[in-house]
C-alpha cells in the first residue's frame, strides 16, 4: 500500500476543509467573512443581551453591582497579585475592607442624615408658609408686570396654585414611600453584592479570556481595540467624577454648615452626590437651599450668599475639577450622560442607572469608531477601493 506523500509544515488536509470554508464570495473572501453575515451575528448578540437585560431586570441590581466593585477593583488586585499576594486572598482582603469603610461611614454619616431628613420634612409646611409671603411680599411690588399677564390678585393666584402644589407635593411623597420600601427590598438583596464582587474579583482574568475567546476571529483584534477604548474611556470617567462628587459634597456640606442653614450637611452633601448626573446636582442643591433660606431669614442677604455657594462650587467643578480629575479625553458629553441615566432608569430601574455610564461609554466609542471607518470608506472619499488581481 502506497503511502501518502509528506505535508508540510502548516499544510491542512483537503478533506478536512469544510464546504462553508473552502467556498469564497466574489473577490476571494470566505463566504463565512461577509460584512452582512457578521452585521447579522452582531446584531443578534445586541439583541439577545437587551432582551435579557430586560427579562431580568427586578433581579440585576446585586449582580451589576458586584461586577461594578469587581471591575474597579481588580487594578488593586493585580497589583497585589504582581507582589506575590495569591488572587483569591487580594480579592478576599479588598471586599472586606470596602465593606468595612461602607459600614464605618454609615454608622458614623446615617444617623446624621436621617435626622436631618426628618427634621425637613418637619419644617416643610412652615418653610413653605414663609415662603408663600415672601412671594407674595415681593410680588405685588410687580403689579403692573403682572397685570399684563393676567394675574390681578396675588394672593388669590398663589392660593390657587399652592392646592396644586400641595396634591403633587403629595404625590411625590407616595412616590418617595413606595421608594422607600423598593430600597427595603433592595437592601436585602445587597446581601448577595459582596459575594458575587468576590467571586467575580477573584476569576476576573478568567472571565475576560472567556468572553474574548468567544469572539469570532474575523472581528478579535477590532473588538479588542474597542474594548480597550471602552476601558480607558469608563475608569477615567468613573474615577474622576467620583473625585469630583467627594470634593463638591464636602464643599458644598462644609460651606452651608458654615453660612448656618439648617439642614446644610443634608442638602450639600446630597447635591454632591447628585453631581454624578452633570448639573443636575448643583440646580437642586441651589433650588433647594435657596427655599429653605427664605424660609429661614429675612431679606435676600442669606439667599443670595446660599445661591454664591453653589454658583463657586459650579464654577470651580467646570474650570478646575473637571477638566483636572476627568478631562477632555473621556469624551462623554453630559447631555449623553443625562439621556443614559434617565433612559436605564426607566427600562431598567435601579440596575438600569448602574449599568447606563458603562453603556454611554460602550456606545459612544462604538459610534466614533464607526465614523473613523466610515470616513476612510469609498462612500466618504469617493473613491473605489482597488481591488488585487
Amino acid at each position: 500500500m502506497k503511502e501518502p506523500p509528506p505535508r508540510t509544515t502548516g499544510e491542512v488536509p483537503a478533506e478536512s476543509v469544510t464546504p462553508a470554508i473552502a467556498a469564497e464570495a466574489p473577490g476571494g473572501m470566505p463566504a463565512t467573512n461577509s460584512p452582512a453575515r457578521l452585521a447579522r451575528f452582531w446584531l443578534s448578540v445586541l439583541a439577545i443581551m437587551l432582551l435579557l437585560l430586560w427579562l431580568l431586570s427586578s433581579i440585576l441590581a446585586p449582580f451589576v453591582a458586584g461586577i461594578i466593585i469587581a471591575y474597579i477593583l481588580d487594578p488593586l488586585v493585580s497589583y497585589l497579585e504582581r507582589r506575590g499576594v495569591r488572587r483569591w486572598i487580594g480579592s478576599l482582603v479588598l471586599i472586606c475592607a470596602v465593606a468595612l469603610i461602607l459600614l464605618v461611614i454609615t454608622v458614623i454619616l446615617l444617623p446624621v442624615i436621617i435626622n436631618q431628613f426628618i427634621g425637613l420634612l418637619e419644617a416643610l409646611p412652615g418653610y413653605f408658609e414663609q415662603l408663600h409671603h415672601f412671594l407674595v411680599e415681593n410680588l405685588e411690588r410687580a403689579g403692573p408686570a403682572l397685570q399684563f399677564l393676567g394675574v390681578e390678585d396675588v394672593g388669590a393666584y398663589l392660593g390657587q396654585n399652592a392646592g396644586q402644589a400641595v396634591s403633587w407635593l403629595g404625590g411625590l411623597a407616595g412616590g418617595v414611600v413606595q421608594g422607600g420600601l423598593a430600597l427595603i427590598d433592595l437592601i436585602a438583596l445587597i446581601a448577595l453584592t459582596p459575594v458575587v464582587a468576590y467571586y467575580c474579583l477573584k476569576d476576573w482574568d478568567h472571565l475576560v479570556h472567556g468572553v474574548d475567546s468567544l469572539v469570532p476571529v474575523p472581528n478579535r483584534e477590532t473588538v479588542r481595540t474597542l474594548a480597550v477604548r471602552i476601558n480607558r474611556t469608563l475608569a477615567n470617567f468613573l474615577r474622576g467624577q467620583a473625585s469630583v462628587c467627594l470634593i463638591l459634597g464636602t464643599f458644598y456640606a462644609v460651606a452651608l454648615g458654615i453660612a448656618g442653614l439648617e439642614f446644610g450637611l443634608l442638602v450639600g452633601f446630597g447635591a454632591g452626590v447628585i453631581s454624578f448626573i452633570p448639573y443636575l446636582g448643583s440646580i437642586l442643591g441651589l433650588l433647594t437651599s435657596v427655599g429653605i433660606a427664605i424660609g429661614q431669614y429675612d431679606g435676600w442677604v442669606m439667599p443670595g450668599i446660599i445661591a454664591g455657594i453653589f454658583f463657586i462650587g459650579q464654577a470651580v467643578e467646570g474650570n478646575i475639577l473637571t477638566p483636572k480629575l476627568v478631562g477632555d479625553s473621556v469624551e462623554l458629553n453630559p447631555v449623553w450622560v443625562m439621556f443614559a441615566l434617565l433612559a436605564g432608569g426607566v427600562f431598567l430601574g435601579f440596575a438600569g442607572l448602574m449599568l447606563a455610564v458603562p453603556m454611554a461609554a460602550a456606545i459612544g466609542v462604538v459610534v466614533r469608531f464607526i465614523i473613523e471607518r466610515y470616513r476612510t470608506s469609498s462612500y466618504y472619499t469617493g473613491v473605489a477601493p482597488q481591488q488585487d488581481e
